[in-house]
Parts: C-alpha cells; structure tokens; sequence
C-alpha cells in the first residue's frame, strides 16, 4: 500500500515521526513535503497530497499541520478525497468505517505526542463497514458534481 504524506511547518516533526512508523508497518511512503521548520502555506500541502490520493498515486494519504484543520479543508476541496481530522483514535476508526476517508488530518499542536501513533495504527485497522455507510458516502460524493 503507498501512503501520500504531507504536512506544513508546524506538522513537520510530526510527519517525520508518522512516516517512520509507516515505513516500520512496511508502507510505502510517499513524502510530499515540507522538509523543514521554515514556515510555509499548509494548502499547498493538503492539497498536494489530496491530487496524489485522486490520482491513483497513493492509496492513501496522511497530512499534518498545527490544528489539522486547515490541511483537512485544503485536501477536501480536490475531487474524490474525504479527509477526516482524527483527534484520537475513536475517531480514527470512525472515519474510516462509516466515511470511509482516504486522507487522515492530525492536528500537532493539539493532539499529545504519544497519541498520535495510537490514532495512526487506529485509522490503518479500520475498514469501510459499507452497509448503511455507503449510502451516506454516496451522497457526500454526489454533492462534488
């Protein structure tokens, strides 16, 4: 499974966290930056990880950013992603069970450091349970046309 991951300035050391942790759950990681501490524009983040899950390039996607938020609006804004911000790892599996959301948002200066692994692991043991879902997931993709 490939991973698209991405994350601004305050998600960065996060990011570099999740990503070895998805590269010990033998993942295949795509990184899509940022690469440092230097401040940068979360939406070009979300949103490239976002084309990269729409495209086929990655099965998934992971972003990060301070709150969660703003990366999981600019992510939502390309056609095809349903990205959740998951703040434990509850939510995580909700997400992915009844949304079924391709693209997790944490937010890393809001969730404790050694909850995110938790949320990670969480969101990739959940699956889409369909069913009654996926008539609500359809409606949520009609509303991009």
């Amino acid at each position: 499974m490939k991973i698209a991951i991405g994350a601004d300035h305050a998600g960065f050391e996060v990011k570099e966290q999740i990503k070895k942790q998805l590269e010990e759950m033998n993942l295949e990681v795509t990184d899509l930056g940022t690469n440092s501490l230097d401040s940068v524009d979360y939406p070009d983040y979300g949103a490239a990880v976002g084309r990269e899950v729409a495209a086929g390039k990655a099965d998934e996607g992971i972003v990060v950013c301070g709150s969660g938020i703003g990366i999981a609006i600019a992510a939502n804004k390309v056609h095809g992603i349903r990205a959740a911000q998951a703040w434990n790892e509850e939510t995580a599996r909700l997400a992915r069970q009844h949304n079924d959301a391709n693209v997790l948002s944490i937010g890393a200066r809001v969730i404790p450091e050694a909850e995110i692994p938790k949320i990670v692991a969480a969101w990739f043991d959940a699956k889409f349970e369909g069913g009654r879902h996926a008539g609500r997931v359809a409606k949520i993709s009609k509303l991009e046309e």
